[in-house]
């Protein structure tokens, strides 16, 4: 059974920085495009960024572009999301996703074949 499953949340002040990780099982995704989307409280579920499947190409959020950044490791067939400058509006957990680089970058959570189950990043003040 194919499953994504996230790792690296946690507590982290402001202006603070983490390294978020997704680890693929069951099925290789080095042929999806891969990306994060996070769900804050009360909120809809929200894209955050994507990385093509071959790499190439990245996509980001307004809201994050310029302070985060997704890579990949396809010998690892892991997906990161390196967080910097974290401010308190990036409280959410974070969910990985695997689908073409066109779904992802759609932003519409229903369109997206496969989710991890999550991971909580709470920034303080």
């Amino acid at each position: 059974q194919a499953q994504l499953v996230e790792s690296g949340g946690g507590l982290v002040q402001a202006g603070g920085s983490l390294r978020l990780s997704c680890a693929a099982s069951g099925r290789t995704f080095s042929n999806d495009a891969m990306g994060w989307f996070r769900q804050a409280p009360g909120k809809e579920r929200e894209f955050v960024a994507a990385v093509s499947w071959s790499g190439s190409s990245t996509y980001y959020s307004d809201s994050v572009k310029g302070r985060f950044t997704i890579s990949r490791d396809y010998g690892k067939d892991t997906v990161f999301l390196q967080m910097n400058s974290l401010k308190l509006e990036d409280t959410a957990v974070y969910y990985c996703a695997a689908d073409s680089f066109r779904d992802l970058i759609a932003g519409s959570p229903d369109e997206i074949e496969y989710w991890g189950q999550g991971t909580q990043v709470t920034v303080s003040s």
